[in-house]
């Protein structure tokens, strides 16, 4: 975390630095034209850290409009700098081609001037297709078994909910969906893996209410996610205290003698806090095998020394990479970074794309998500 704004800084100033530099290229600019470039990336660069790190309480209204604004143009930014990267490569290759086959594709390639006015013009289209993904929340639904239910109970209903990200740009009108989706399952519990708030928690006080309106049969549970932490694990635990949900700190529970549930904090939680955080296999020992677990965890890794502990982990944070083809990265990096699979003969690993967005307000082969996981009882 305390590396992040660097790296952020640096990564987001090269691409505007990058684009800058081709459009110098394609339009043939004088160095007045780049300057007052360079100054508008300055801000755009610096806009979102300052938004998202100040309180405006009686400008809360304007700070989220700029926010959704400043967020759009980063979206724009990656997706250009992706499509003007991939024609450097092209050309490379072409050059390649030239000299080691002695075959010119050079009179098909287009004009500088040309392929940045596409790739500008495609990458406005792509943003405007994202943000309607973004609102396109979806129900996948999910069917394991296991022997470990008991008899009194033929199915379990589960409903996972992750990444939801409430803030300044995630608000009432896409929590609204997401809490008539949840309704919409039945479900018997509930699951939140993390990162349910995000940013300014204390103006988004009201949005505990669509919450509290959903009440399963054997409750509801979540767990700290980096942004809980980023936000503020104290108002973000009490958030979610009050909005109905049981927090699982690095502990587990046996819900009514019939089910386990467990969690554990994100590692972020080592950068705020010199406390020790209770290992995976520490919180899920001290629970009874002959039952059904679940274990939450916001990021999808599983470690070998807690395999055969759980049988259903619940996972999130990837966001499946929420825009292509940042996707590519989050699927190298994580073994699995969206959807089911199987750990071990009776243990399942699933991993939600996410209800919100993170930044951008954006999803590109992406779309969010909630859960509905029906555990069936197997002799």
């Amino acid at each position: 975390m305390r590396l992040f704004p660097f790296i952020y800084l640096i990564v987001y100033s090269l691409m505007h630095l990058y684009i800058i530099t081709k459009a110098k290229t394609a339009f043939n600019f004088k160095s007045r034209t780049v300057t007052l470039l360079i100054l508008f990336s300055v801000i755009m660069v610096f806009s979102p850290i300052i938004i998202r790190l100040s309180s405006f309480p009686d400008l809360h209204l304007a700070a989220q409009k700029l926010t959704y604004t400043f967020f759009l143009w980063m979206a724009l930014v990656f997706l250009l700098s992706c499509l003007l990267i991939t024609i450097d490569f092209c050309r490379l290759f072409s050059k390649a081609l030239k000299r080691f086959l002695r075959l010119d594709l050079s009179r098909f390639i287009p004009s500088s001037r040309f392929l940045f006015i596409t790739s500008f013009s495609l990458a406005i289209m792509l943003v405007v297709y994202g943000s309607f993904e973004a609102k396109d929340i979806r129900t996948e639904k999910v069917t394991i078994s296991s022997s470990k239910l008991p008899e009194s109970m033929d199915k379990l209903t589960i409903v996972h909910v992750s990444d939801v990200h409430l803030g300044l740009i995630i608000r009432e009108k896409r929590l609204e969906k997401i809490i008539e989706l949840i309704k919409q399952a039945k479900p018997d519990i509930l699951m939140a893996t993390g990162d349910i708030v995000d940013g300014q928690i204390n103006h988004h006080l009201k949005l505990i209410e669509p919450f509290r309106e959903i009440t399963p049969r054997y409750g509801k549970y979540a767990i700290a996610g980096n942004h809980e932490f980023y936000v503020g694990i104290e108002q973000a635990v009490d958030f979610m205290e009050k909005a109905g949900f049981i927090m699982l700190r690095g502990r587990g529970v046996t819900v009514e003698g019939l089910i386990n549930v467990a969690g554990v904090d994100d590692p972020a939680a080592k950068n705020f806090s010199d406390a020790r955080i209770a290992t995976e296999r520490e919180v899920l020992s001290a629970l009874p095998r002959d039952k059904f677990t679940i274990f939450l965890k916001h990021r999808p890794d599983i470690k070998a020394d807690y395999i055969g502990l759980f049988d259903l982990q619940l996972s999130g944070h990837s966001h499946k990479g929420q825009i292509f083809p940042f996707s590519i990265a989050t699927k190298l990096y994580y073994e699995v970074h969206a959807g089911l699979a199987k750990v071990s003969n009776d243990s399942y690993l699933y991993v939600s794309r996410g209800a919100g967005t993170s930044g951008p307000p954006i999803r590109i082969l992406s779309p969010p998500e909630i859960t509905v996981i029906e555990v069936l009882r197997k002799p």
